[in-house]
């Protein structure tokens, strides 16, 4: 079974761009074009993953696609996709899982991604085991619980990713003070 990503930005070449390389990838893909048709997609099928945009409609559309993706019951790991990074700070917990830079080589998206899958279902089956240990009743083992939020059996190693069709392109990577302490690594196309 592939794992199902809902992509939500305003600027259709980005979507349109991700959505291929995450389907050439083995992804299954849908879109939304707006926080507010994201919303709404998000209510109406279950995803594994939610990548939006912070700023379509307004500054912080983002914010309530991730909000919607927050309170979703089948709890998808979820993504900010920015240009903006050091503006998206002050969730208070209730923010994205992984910050994804617009301007990321293809390759290091998808690690990105499959990392961010992987840690999500951790996530998850520390917490099924949790409220198995609380309530008893839950029959499902956290094995059950990582298999279900990320079905494929074996994640593909970033070594052995394929590489990608486009042309090679060249980046360069800075260590960012973060304002609440502490660095990040950026990495930028030039």
């Amino acid at each position: 079974m592939k794992r199902r990503i809902l992509l939500v930005d305003d600027d259709v070449a980005v979507l349109l761009t991700f959505k291929a390389v995450l389907e050439i990838s083995g992804f299954d893909v849908d879109t939304a074009a707006s926080a507010r048709e994201g919303k709404s997609r998000i209510r109406s099928r279950d995803y594994h993953m939610i990548i939006s945009d912070m700023r379509m409609e307004s500054d912080v559309a983002g914010r309530e696609v991730i909000q919607a993706a927050r309170t979703a019951p089948y709890h998808p790991a979820v993504a900010l996709l920015t240009a903006f990074p050091d503006d998206e700070i002050g969730w208070d917990g209730a923010g994205p899982d992984k910050i994804l830079i617009k301007a990321t080589q293809t390759r290091t998206l998808l690690q990105q991604i499959e990392k961010l899958f992987n840690s999500h279902a951790t996530k998850l089956s520390r917490l099924a085991a949790q409220a198995a240990g609380t309530a008893g009743s839950d029959s499902r083992s956290s094995e059950e619980a990582a298999s279900s939020a990320n079905p494929e059996k074996k994640p593909k190693s970033p070594s052995k990713t394929k590489p990608s069709a486009s042309p090679r392109v060249k980046s360069a990577s800075k260590t960012v003070k973060k304002p609440t302490g502490g660095t990040r690594k950026e990495t930028r196309l030039v």
